[in-house]
């Protein structure tokens, strides 16, 4: 993942289209990294429709943020990203995953060896505080890996979990995956190099919210159940 990263942060901008569909500036980009290109998904600040509910100019931040969670927990969720500056001024700048669109969750949950992932991927968003996980933000590649995309909409200091995972609602959380978040609160809660990394992309309240959230996980022992707010995102795909 480090290399990756490497190539993100200095690879050259060849060109940079926009994303018409999308709510705030997305461009899907290719970056020229000397002896190879890559394809990645640029959202920069500037292009951000401001939230009522969000700081303004911080989605960027957070997506980069998911990413090093994902990392500390030892997930390999989130396709490495990386803040840089771009054509239109600072961003994410994220590796394009390639799959097949049609492949998204609701086709996933249908195939019983993708439910450790997509189980890992429920407690990501729950740590995460995620109100905005559809189903075509879990994309499928090739090699049969569940790569978790758009989530910029994270970590806020209040509960905002809004997710179409709740295949598994209030089941005990298996064993493996309970002792791979107690281990991962204690990197959470220590001086890592990855807990400094995501520390430094939220406020210090969003950075304690998330451990809370963790520990709650681990204390339940299952996993979560929907809030007493809207707990689906819309559209669902």
């Amino acid at each position: 993942m480090d290399a990756v990263e490497a190539r993100l942060s200095r690879g050259q901008f060849l060109e940079c289209r926009p994303v018409w569909y999308s709510s705030n500036s997305v461009f899907l980009g290719r970056l020229d990294c000397g002896d190879a290109s890559l394809l990645v998904i640029y959202k920069p600040r500037s292009g951000e429709t401001p939230l009522w509910d969000f700081p303004e100019g911080t989605l960027y931040r957070r997506e980069a943020a998911a990413y090093r969670l994902a990392r500390l927990l030892g997930w390999p969720l989130v396709p490495p990203t990386v803040i840089r500056e771009g054509p239109a001024g600072i961003g994410s700048v994220q590796l394009f995953i390639r799959h097949d669109a049609e492949k998204h969750y609701f086709v996933q949950r249908e195939d019983p060896s993708l439910w450790p992932q997509l189980q890992r991927l429920c407690l990501f968003d729950a740590i995460a505080n995620n109100a905005d996980r559809k189903g075509g933000h879990c994309l499928l590649d090739a090699s049969g890996h569940v790569w978790a995309i758009d989530n910029g909409l994270c970590f806020n200091e209040q509960y905002k979990l809004r997710s179409v995972i709740w295949d598994w609602a209030g089941e005990p959380i298996p064993g493996e995956l309970l002792a791979e978040l107690e281990a991962s609160l204690e990197r959470l809660r220590g001086d890592s190099a990855e807990s400094a990394a995501l520390r430094g992309l939220l406020s210090e309240r969003e950075f304690e919210q998330t451990i809370r959230r963790a520990e709650q996980l681990v204390r339940a022992g299952v996993f979560p159940l929907p809030g007493p707010t809207r707990h689906y995102p819309w559209p669902l795909v």
